[in-house]
């Protein structure tokens, strides 16, 4: 696989930046015999020019004729800022011809550069030496005529044709989807909650084109840009990898990495990852992207970590689930690896609409957690309609999820379930947001499959969920609201009921039935008139049974993990951040403080408390007298502290330190829940495509 993946992005690159002009230019470079030309047939001299020297100076290798050949030397090349012509790449089929090209090349002369806004630029183009060597100004025609078998310079004619056109950073203006990272957006969040904004900030991962508008992504880079002129410095500290832009459409391709190495102290682990991807993005036309990674990973990380990882192992054999990513294999004697492919295409037919049809994550909410659906759980199929007009934006996603575990894995394959979901944001003034949630959990059971009851977009799903059965479907319902106090501060929150039941919840006596869950937040950008300083405060609290079902199969999960808030159910939670950055120097921290409630899964004690939403509530302690936190009450305590530099703006490259502090004393020690302390360095260089989730 590794090979595959150098292969792959080698091969790739030699193709792709054979068609990109490496800067954007407005005037051609100029041979001495074409400085009396108008500037509009200045391209077609430069060529016919080029064509005439090559024509007149190539010594085709005797192998050629040995061997009858006929094709291309298909030559990259840069004309400097300087008027200097510089061989990047020659590829052809003979060692000796590679050589010849290179020795023609570097006997032309220098020449006045191409310009950019009347400042010398460089410039990057492929040429083809057809072989054999066709006279200069010979038609195509012309050269069909020779001999039936120059076809082949038929074909490198219209290759010549493609038009290439200098990337200008289209995917700030695309439909495709930003990488959902908190700390990127937290960069543009405070433009997006400016008072009198007509925008909806709470259906993530954002599109590229609804932030661009009140975010300038394009000058928020230059910014921070480095002044490297040669290729590699460009494209290591400024610009992506390979680009490649035509007429009505566009792509980048990156290769990027995931490598840590740190040390857990307390249970004397040397911690590692070791990832790899390429990742392409584009559009075709103005309406349709795309977005896809490849990752190749291995790693080991700190004890408490790799516990939780394989105590939420699939059926089948494998020895772990990597939190947030997927499904892993073993790998050397301590170690896992997990590769794993997410991406997304993206339609907008209209300023209305737009469409997404990908395998990756969604999340719903203004907070570092979301009570309603969260980045939590490893990547999932989903397909999204997401509806903007007057006030509202309408988001319905539709999901398939696999529950890994060996009571409900059948024939050896994992079962199926489906959720469907609405959420509804309406901007009721320029300071007041309010979201309204629905969504609803079915199985594959007797043939039903995907039921197309749930496709209809606007209707409620706990009337279908109530139509096909009293066990037949989980349905949820939520709110989210937003309020903006100034520009500077925002107020948010959320409210999910699970299986509501007035009564229960109402009734102060503890139901189980009583599963909601709570949300109050607070961001503070530009804290203390500190510029680009974004501090946050939030507290989520979860009742106990909130997100599980009496349908073994029918909990808010996927993979084992939970699609909505990190800890489950049953919890309380305190969570202080603070992000900052200045120029491409930056750092965060965040403090967790909870209280917690796990079962206790011994012989004296197999009672399901409410916590793991994997439970059956069949197996409940009581159905009444439920409190916050019941069970194995344990204190937990987590501090990070991060801080790092960008490499590149354009792929987010970064390289970082961080340090972990983590505290978790349960009140009785069992074999699955015992006291332990976790003290974790870690420094590593990242493509921060995802956010990882140490904080449980």
């Amino acid at each position: 696989m590794k090979q595959f993946l150098f292969l792959f992005i080698f091969g790739f690159s030699i193709v792709s930046l054979a068609q990109t002009p490496s800067a954007q230019y407005e005037k051609y470079p100029v041979f001495d015999q074409c400085k009396s030309v108008d500037l509009d047939a200045l391209e077609n001299c430069f060529k016919n020019t080029l064509q005439q020297f090559i024509f007149e100076n190539f010594k085709v290798p005797e192998i050629v004729f040995s061997e009858n050949y006929k094709g291309n030397v298909n030559v990259l090349f840069e004309v400097t800022k300087e008027g200097k012509f510089k061989v990047l790449y020659v590829d052809g089929i003979y060692k000796e011809l590679k050589t010849e090209a290179r020795r023609v090349f570097e006997l032309l002369p220098e020449i006045v550069p191409a310009t950019y806004n009347g400042i010398p630029a460089y410039v990057q183009f492929t040429f083809p030496i057809a072989i054999p060597l066709v006279p200069p100004g010979e038609t195509i025609m012309q050269a069909t005529e020779v001999s039936k078998e120059n076809d082949r310079e038929l074909l490198a004619t219209e290759y010549d044709a493609i038009e290439n056109l200098p990337y200008k950073n289209e995917e700030y203006r695309s439909n495709i989807n930003i990488p959902l990272s908190h700390h990127n957006y937290s960069l543009f969040d405070p433009a997006l909650n400016r008072v009198g904004l007509n925008n909806h900030t709470a259906q993530k991962p954002y599109i590229y084109s609804e932030v661009n508008k009140y975010y300038d992504f394009e000058n928020a880079n230059k910014e921070i840009l480095k002044n490297k002129n040669s290729w590699f410095g460009r494209k290591l500290w400024n610009e992506h990898f390979i680009t490649i832009k035509g007429k009505d459409y566009w792509l980048t391709l990156d290769p990027g990495v995931d490598l840590q190495a740190g040390k857990d102290f307390d249970a004397d682990i040397d911690t590692y990852n070791n990832t790899r991807l390429v990742y392409t993005q584009g559009g075709i036309g103005k309406q349709i992207g795309f977005f896809g990674v490849i990752y190749e990973s291995q790693g080991r990380f700190a004890g408490y970590f790799n516990r939780y990882a394989e105590s939420i192992r699939p059926d089948g054999g494998n020895p772990a689930i990597i939190p947030g990513r997927g499904i892993a294999k073993g790998f050397k004697s301590d170690s896992y690896d997990y590769p794993i492919a997410t991406g997304h295409i993206s339609y907008t037919p209209s300023n209305y609409f737009n469409i997404q049809f990908g395998h990756g994550k969604t999340f719903l909410g203004d907070g570092y957690r979301s009570l309603l659906t969260s980045d939590n759980a490893s990547p999932y199929p989903f397909f999204k309609i997401n509806t903007t007009f007057w006030k509202l934006k309408y988001t319905n996603t539709w999901m398939s999820l696999r529950d890994v575990r060996p009571e409900v894995t059948e024939d050896g394959s994992f079962r199926t379930k489906y959720i469907a979901n609405h959420y509804l944001s309406y901007n009721i003034t320029k300071r007041l947001n309010i979201g309204l949630f629905e969504s609803v959990i079915w199985q594959n059971d007797n043939g039903r499959g995907f039921d197309v009851n749930y496709l209809n977009p606007i209707i409620f799903y706990r009337a279908i969920e109530f139509s096909t059965g009293s066990r037949g479907g989980n349905a949820l319902i939520g709110l989210s609201t937003k309020y903006k106090v100034n520009d500077r501060i925002n107020l948010y929150g959320q409210l999910i009921v699970d299986e509501f039941s007035s009564s229960d919840i109402f009734g102060g006596n503890g139901s189980y039935k009583n599963k909601i869950g709570y949300q109050l937040g607070l961001k503070y950008y530009n804290a203390f008139g500190l510029k680009n300083l974004y501090l946050q405060t939030e507290y989520n609290r979860v009742r106990p049974y909130t997100y599980s079902h009496n349908t073994v199969v029918l909990n808010y999960g996927h993979n084992n993990q939970s699609m909505a808030h990190t800890l489950g159910a049953n919890f309380s939670e305190f969570i202080g951040i603070a992000r900052y950055q200045k120029g491409r120097i930056y750092g965060d921290a965040k403090f967790i403080v909870a209280k917690r409630g796990f079962e206790f899964n011994t012989p004296e004690d197999s009672f399901f408390y409410g916590g793991d939403i994997y439970g059956t509530e069949d197996d409940r302690i009581s159905d009444n007298g439920n409190e916050l936190a019941q069970g194995n009450t344990t204190d937990f305590f987590h501090a990070e502290i991060q801080a790092g530099y960008v490499i590149n703006p354009a792929t987010n490259l970064k390289i970082y330190g961080s340090f972990i502090f983590r505290s978790f004393d349960p009140k009785i020690n069992t074999q699955t829940v015992f006291e332990n302390q976790t003290t974790w360095i870690n420094f590593g260089i990242r493509t921060d495509l995802f956010n990882w989730y140490y904080d449980f």
